[in-house]
């Protein structure tokens, strides 16, 4: 089991910053691969940015690439996601998701490859 836990979301104007945490325990965290998803209301839940166990690959949606970039701490036990100049189209809840699979590029981006979620965390980007 890993449990999950994202932080670090808010209001922020278009063009601003955040950082979304997420801290991970009940499993060595060196062995699980992470990713980023995110829902805006009325729509899917859609793939933003995954991290291998390592930290050696990273992949990113096509919308957020340039603008956002993945990282994790393995002894922190945490997945940051590193947003930049953001857009309203950004607004949405933010939830972090992990699996013991070893994940390709692909099968990174799906939501069906994760069994652990977040909670998510609430991003909102006013214009």
């Amino acid at each position: 089991q890993v449990q999950l836990v994202e932080s670090g979301g808010g209001l922020v104007q278009a063009g601003g910053s955040l950082r979304l945490s997420c801290a991970a325990s009940g499993r060595t965290f060196s062995s699980v691969d992470m990713g980023w998803f995110r829902q805006a209301p009325g729509k899917e839940r859609e793939f933003v940015a995954a991290i291998s166990r390592s930290g050696g690959s990273t992949v990113y949606a096509d919308s957020v690439k340039g603008r956002c970039t993945i990282s994790r701490d393995n002894v922190k036990a945490t997945v940051y996601l590193q947003m930049n100049s953001l857009k309203p189209e950004d607004t949405a809840a933010y939830y972090c998701a992990a699996t013991q699979r070893r994940l390709g590029m692909v099968s990174a981006t799906s939501r069906d490859a994760y069994n652990y979620w977040g909670q998510g965390t609430q991003v909102t980007v006013s214009s």
